[in-house]
């Protein structure tokens, strides 16, 4: 029998706890504009039975005229207080199609001290093909108090990804697509220089997952293994603006590797600096 992540939950678990107390569920999709979709629109058309909905752009750091960067362990607990949050709650995170932005969230959490936070496999999209219950009304949580334990390690910032790039210790996982890592395909934000940093290995986002759900354990770690990732050293993972870069940190502590970081600003910061060093083709 093929070993599943200890921090994913299937349907049918997540259907039977709904209602349960100090059980929550967290809409966390958000999409690129090339996608076609909005998760806020898609969310208020119809979602799991109790979900809140987080919008990534805006519990986010908006000092740093970057998207959707980490907000301070305040602002976090604000916002997630606001949706009836807890600390001390069981989180269960989707998004639409079960493996694309939810980790983001699910890393979110666990960066500020949640514990018990899972993501729903297959997602939204699963859900409703299995014809599983939903709702339009949306939900009025009463406030409670998130008390933030922030781990700053799991975050890496600019001068920390230079110094991580210019010593060649630590490996890079970069989850953008194989065009863009290369420059083959140009970056969907205008302007911004195409390629990947000094040193960099690509594990697309899409290939760590098959139908909305993580691979098994055994087929995650051939991954790594061929994308040149050792599992015994440590790893920073990044993407495009931060995002995806989760996915990576998500199978990475599913293996039980925990000596990574993400790097919170990804290509777009990287590439939109000037002086940062960026090649193309293949790593």
């Amino acid at each position: 029998m093929s070993e599943k992540s200890r921090f994913t939950v299937t349907a049918d678990w997540v259907e039977k706890q709904l209602g349960a107390p100090e059980f929550r569920i967290v809409d966390a999709a958000w999409y690129l504009p090339a996608q076609g979709r909005n998760g806020a629109v898609e969310y208020a058309e119809g979602h799991i039975p109790g979900a809140v909905f987080f919008d990534q752009d805006a519990i986010a750091d908006h000092s740093t005229g970057l998207p959707h960067t980490i907000p301070s362990p305040e602002v976090f607990a604000e916002a997630v207080g606001k949706l009836g949050i807890r600390e001390t709650d069981t989180i269960v995170i989707y998004d639409g199609p079960g493996f694309f932005t939810a980790p983001r969230v699910w890393w979110l959490f666990r960066t500020m001290g949640a514990d018990r936070v899972f993501l729903l496999e297959g997602g939204l999209d699963g859900w409703k093909k299995a014809g599983r219950p939903l709702e339009v009304d949306l939900p009025e949580p009463a406030p409670v108090t998130f008390t933030p334990r922030y781990a700053a390690e799991r975050v890496t910032f600019i001068e920390g990804m230079r110094g991580i790039v210019a010593e060649g210790r630590i490996q890079i996982a970069d989850a953008r697509s194989a065009g863009r890592f290369t420059a083959k395909d140009p970056e969907p934000r205008a302007g911004l220089r195409g390629g990947h940093m000094p040193g960099a290995r690509n594990v697309p986002v899409t290939s760590l997952s098959e139908g909305g759900v993580l691979k098994d354990l055994g087929t995650l770690r051939q991954l790594f293994a061929d994308a040149g990732i050792d599992l015994s050293r440590p790893v920073v993972t990044t993407c495009g603006s931060g995002i995806t870069a989760a996915a990576i940190t998500f199978a990475l502590h599913s293996l039980g590797h925990e000596d990574n970081t993400l790097f919170d600003g990804s290509w777009t910061e990287w590439a939109s600096t000037a002086d940062t060093p960026v090649v193309t083709g293949e790593a």
